[in-house]
């Protein structure tokens, strides 16, 4: 292009092609923008283009040209670099910075593009020192002392540019050069020239800061360079040895903590660089932009940590100069709303990141400052985030600066080693009261008080999508109830006294309500305000204390905390055992009416006062108030409740060095206590099930409740002996109304509460009646139903098809309650019902979730009891789910599903059925039965021969899914996971079917397979990895040459290949890769060759072509020829990191 016409045509046809690329949509047709952008890519890509470029930099009057022109500057230096000579380089880097400095009116995206050339071409010239970079930083220091505003400002750039082009993250320019590269010039840059920058920087700052009065112009010129200072301290230092760093550096991670190298020592540990911060953020705080940029600085100077501390005498006198200084600038100043975060990052970095043992060396004066200070600080934020609470802000800086200072609290408290066990204890005492304060309403309280103390008296809109306080303050309430049982001498007793107060005051005025109604019938509706303070107030209190009193535990047995053990027994030698137990068990009485009630262990007396919030609440829905009560309240106690009893309840004094001997008392085994409260809980689960059926949240939380009383053998032998407990059965058996109006979830939850309260500890005869009230009606229910003439006619009636929900739920229910000890009858139990669903699914065939529900059963039931059934068992199970997916195939056999756009609930039936097929798979590898030992005497002798295996069943699922899974629905994520989970499980365990598939669902699971590996999310890249391995292993087992699978294999070997040599990958997936790799070319060792050599053919540079031509070598050379054999492979694995690490960065171009 530039040979055939002159400098003066071209900027014609550039100009006029721009005009088009600009011009609205409207105006301009699809190809004459298409032949606008070819121009402009041809022109980037001629030969040679300086002198042109040079020449339009000069004469056009389009921005977006003269943009062109620079970038077609960068690409073809690099391009023609070696080609060209060393001084015009040189001049042309002169050229570009003249114009620049020339132009101050120059439109800022070009200017930006013009010294991202100047970058490029420093970048690519400090490697092969041709260009020397100390030349460009004496004139950026003539530019910055120039005094001139304008030319400061420039020099900024030049260094962002240098910064940015260096930093090796996402903002590298592609320039099509390897990451090894670029990787190489980080290093030799963050040695040297960054800390040039980082000079240059501090100087200008300096120099600033000694300024009396600034005007915007110089302000201006004050923010950018303390930007650019914050760009230096957050920058991610490469480590001195590469090992695979090269791939993940181009990952730029989020809050990077500085780790400078040991050259640095000398310019960290100068004093005067931390003062300087210090006092610019005192200069600059009022200005919220620049005081995030001084602030952020501050965050990563605290975060320093590695080789840039000589020893730890360094490091602890950092750390005081740091304290003081953050002291010196927090003290005696009102605190900014944009420093609240700021202020808690660089405490939080300090606390984190320097080790304890430094925190306690420094002066104990200055520590204890420190600590006051840090206690202050956590009440003050706390109490400004309450009120962005009641104001909802949509900025909640002091909520989050807030959350930062409490983590910081629990790394302090929780570590004994280095602070002795009172230490905190005031300082926890005083956060713990300001967030009660908080969260309590005036008088005694701040709630709902704005900022100028009075009350907010608007109608809060609560919104139903909103969160539940203790889901979305799990964090704060956690830390609030560590801090609390440190302090457990202060605050136990104080949440005593606030919460039996405001219980007090409920009852009060429930009982002024109740008069008021019997008074006047009719009279309309009363002020609620008092009533709704009380409920917010119990609320918070109950929160606090189910934080302060237990932790929340997934899976394993939770313990009751130390510091509470501790505190019991402490006071053990005050306490009356037999008043403890009168005031717990008496949860209709004042406690303080209770005679020598100063007597009780106060732990148990707070468990009592949340005892007699119940109670209050029992006996207002028994006065018909259920009205005026709070469903929040009531989820409160049940969560309380749940959360204690795990825990408390029934203790099992083996887990426990020392037991306090109330608490052994109250809640022990065989105690009258733990009777008490067991009959207790159980009877409050019964009222709020009748009260609150209409509750959705409150009857889960409930049934909840009641699972945690019979989940563990222990306590269910207890609630066993309830009579209440046998009553309950019996009423849900029977659908007594209001059980049978619960939801279906609850309905569900309450089987599996009942089914597992049956496997208590009863003898044979009491059993054989319970399985008969439970189970029985039931199936008898459930057989009368569908054995009606005409169910067909009426299978629709809202009345029939509630029923036929409602035993499906219940059947749930029983297969979530599976136990090894229960399989046994509960798998014969639902066998039975398992056969009839499915010819329900015949009649329900357009009601699709009904049909959802028919396969969820299957899905639990799979899902929880393949794993304990032998050969023959699993046969029946087979067999049934066999049958299912015939049904479910005839009956969806061409229904195409077009709606993309439709919801994903749409295909909930999809993932169900790709869930039951990875449900029957997982028997392969988790199987705890003994061929059939659980079953024995049960059967008429084993099954001889296996009619149905997993793999039919499985294989016969693919079918129908496969076809149905379009590239639409793998956009959605859990439809997406579901389905490469079970492609992978499939070729994992039964890859000898993979090759009898019928063609064309081969060729859709092989395209899958292809499709996961490179487009989809590394999760599922990983799983099509995994699939590869034993497809090959299974090919090279069969040794069929000619045969599909084997041309399949072929094809993922190009892949595997090119996405571990070529292409940027994680790290993680190296592993996944290389076995795939490994076992793809013992299968293909020709067409491995034949890569390897096509690689290295196309390779230029010698020095390139002979390090890859070695690290290939050494690759293979401990497997040659390689087999498939398991030291081999590990043998290849390892190799494989190193060839990763040596010339990853070669081939992966950016």
């Amino acid at each position: 292009m530039m040979a055939a016409v002159g400098a003066g045509e071209v900027i014609t046809q550039l100009e006029s092609a721009a005009k088009v690329l600009m011009a609205p949509p409207s105006m301009v047709s699809n190809e004459q923008r298409q032949h606008a952008e070819h121009i402009f890519l041809s022109f980037r890509k001629s030969k040679s283009p300086f002198a042109v470029c040079k020449h339009i930099l000069e004469t056009s009057k389009v921005d977006y040209v003269l943009f062109q022109a620079a970038t077609a500057i960068m690409e073809a230096v690099v391009r023609e670099w070696i080609l060209l000579e060393k001084s015009s380089i040189e001049s042309l880097r002169t050229f570009l910075l003249t114009y620049v400095l020339q132009r101050p009116n120059l439109q800022k995206y070009v200017r930006e593009q013009i010294l991202l050339a100047v970058a490029v071409i420093v970048k690519r010239g400090s490697l092969d020192k041709s260009i020397d970079c100390k030349g460009i930083f004496h004139e950026v220091s003539q530019l910055i002392s120039s005094g001139n505003p304008t030319v400061q400002t420039l020099a900024c750039s030049i260094l962002t540019a240098l910064l940015s082009e260096f930093s090796s993250s996402s903002k590298t320019s592609n320039i099509g050069l390897s990451m090894e590269f670029h990787g190489s010039c980080k290093r030799l840059f963050q040695e040297e020239d960054l800390r040039q920058i980082f000079m240059l920087t501090v100087e200008v700052l300096q120099e600033f800061s000694r300024r009396e009065n600034m005007n915007a112009q110089m302000s201006s010129v004050f923010q950018r360079y303390l930007a650019l200072a914050n760009q230096v301290l957050s920058w991610n230092f490469l480590p001195p040895n590469l090992g695979r760093h090269y791939i993940a550096m181009f990952e730029s991670s989020q809050n990077v903590m500085l780790k400078p190298t040991e050259s640095w020592r000398e310019t960290f540990l100068d004093s005067r660089v931390m003062e300087l911060f210090f006092t610019v953020h005192r200069k600059i705080r009022e200005d919220s932009d620049m005081a995030q940029d001084s602030l952020q600085c501050l965050a990563q100077l605290a975060s320093m940590h590695g080789p840039v501390f000589p020893d730890e005498s360094a490091q602890v006198n950092y750390l005081a100069r740091l304290v003081e200084g953050l002291l010196g600038m927090i003290n005696g100043i009102e605190i900014e709303d944009s420093e609240a975060v700021g202020i808690s990052n660089i405490i939080s970095n300090l606390i984190t990141m320097f080790p304890r043992s430094n925190l306690t060396a420094i002066p104990s004066e200055l520590f204890n400052s420190f600590v006051n200070c840090l206690t202050h600080l956590t009440c003050s934020f706390g109490r400004s985030a309450a009120l962005e609470e009641v104001l909802d802000k949509d900025d909640m800086v002091y909520m989050e600066a807030y959350d930062k200072l409490l983590e910081s609290w629990l790394t302090l408290v929780q570590d004994e080693k280095h602070f002795h066990k009172g230490f905190f204890i005031q300082h926890a005492v005083q956060v713990f009261n300001s967030y009660i304060q908080c969260h309590l309403a005036a008088p005694e309280g701040t709630r709902n008080l704005t900022a100028n103390g009075v009350a907010s008296h608007e109608e809060e809109e609560i919104s139903e999508l909103q969160e539940d306080d203790r889901e979305l303050f799990s964090d704060q309430l956690a830390s609030i109830g560590m801090l609390g049982r440190i302090a457990a001498d202060h605050c136990i007793p104080l949440l005593t006294s606030l919460l039996e107060d405001r219980v007090t005051r409920l009852h009060g005025q429930l009982q002024r309500h109740q008069q008021h109604l019997l008074a006047s019938p009719g009279s309309g509706s009363v002020d609620n305000k008092v009533l709704d303070d009380l409920y917010e107030d119990i609320h918070w209190l109950i929160l606090v204390t189910g934080c302060l009193l237990a932790d929340e535990t997934q899976g394993e047995t939770p313990l009751i905390p130390p510091e509470i053990m501790e505190y019991s027994i402490k006071h053990s030698t005050e306490v009356d055992i037999n008043t403890t137990l009168q005031v717990l068990g008496s949860p209709g009485e004042k406690a303080s009416s209770i005679p020598g009630c100063n007597r009780t262990d106060s732990a148990i007396r707070l468990l009592s006062s949340v005892l007699r919030t119940s109670e209050v609440e029992s006996r207002a829905t028994r006065a018909n108030l259920t009205d005026l009560l709070s469903p929040q309240m009531g989820k409160d106690i049940v969560w309380f409740l749940k959360r204690w009893s795990k825990t408390y309840l029934l203790v099992d004094e083996k887990l426990y060095d020392q037991i306090s001997i109330p608490f052994s008392a109250a809640f022990g085994a065989d105690t009258e206590g733990a009777q008490w409260i067991v009959g207790y809980i159980l009877e409050k689960v019964i009222n709020n099930l009748s009260v609150w059926s209409s509750e959705p949240d409150l009857a889960n939380d409930t049934v909840e409740l009641l699972v945690t009383l019979v989940e563990r053998r222990e306590r269910a032998n207890v609630v066993i002996q309830c009579e209440n407990w046998w009553n309950l059965a019996k009423q849900f058996a029977n659908r007594t109304p209001p059980l049978h109006s619960l939801s279906s979830s609850v309905q569900r939850t309450l089987m599996k509460a009942l089914v597992l309260g049956g496997f208590a500890h009863m003898d044979s005869e009491t059993k054989q009646q319970y399985w008969t009230e439970v189970l029985q009606p039931l199936q008898q229910r459930f057989m009368n139903v569908i054995n009606q003439e005409n169910f067909q006619q009426i299978c629709q009636e809202e009345e029939v098809k509630q029923e036929i929900i409602a035993t499906l739920e219940a059947l749930c229910g029983i297969a979530e309650a599976t136990q090894i000890d229960n399989v046994v009858i509960l798998f014969n139990f639902l066998m039975d019902f398992l056969n009839n669903c499915i010819g329900l699914m015949e009649i329900y065939k357009n009601t699709p979730e009904t049909v959802n529900l028919i396969i969820e059963v299957f899905v639990e039931v799979a899902h929880k009891q393949i794993c304990y059934l032998g050969e023959s068992k699993s046969m029946k199970l087979y067999e049934a789910c066999l049958t299912l997916l015939q049904v479910y195939s005839k009956n969806n056999l061409g229904r195409k599903r077009v709606d993309v756009s439709a919801e994903e609930d749409q295909y909930q039936d999809l993932l169900l059925i790709m869930e039951l097929l990875t449900n029957l798979l997982s028997k392969e590898f988790i199987d705890f039965s003994d061929t059939d030992e659980v079953f024995r005497g049960q059967e008429p002798g084993q099954a001889a021969d296996r009619s149905v295996s997993a793999a039919d069943v499985v294989l016969y699922g693919v079918n129908i899914v496969l076809p149905l899974m379009s590239q639409d629905l793998l956009k959605f994520p859990s439809l997406c996971n579901q389905y490469y989970k079970l492609i992978t499980f499939i070729c994992e365990i039964f890859p000898e079917k993979i090759p009898q598939l019928p063609d064309d669902l081969f060729k859709s699971l092989m395209f899958s397979l292809e499709l996961g590996m490179t487009s989809m999310s590394s999760e599922v890249s990983q799983l099509c990895l995994e699939a590869l391995t034993p497809l090959a292993e299974q090919c090279a087992k069969a040794q069929e040459t000619e045969s599909p699978l084997f041309a399949a294999t072929r094809h993922f070997l190009k892949l595997v290949f090119d996405m571990l040599v070529l292409q940027k990958h994680n790290t993680e997936m190296t592993v996944a890769a290389g076995e795939a790799l490994y076992t793809l070319v013992c299968l293909h060792q020709a067409e491995y060759s034949e890569l390897v050599e096509s690689l290295l053919s196309s390779q230029q540079d010698p020095v390139i072509y002979q390090r890859l031509a070695d690290a290939f070598n050494k690759l293979t050379a401990s497997s040659s020829p390689p087999t498939l054999d398991r030291k081999q492979k590990m043998a290849f694995l390892k190799s494989l990191e190193e060839f990763v690490a040596t010339v990853g960065g070669l081939l992966c171009v950016k």
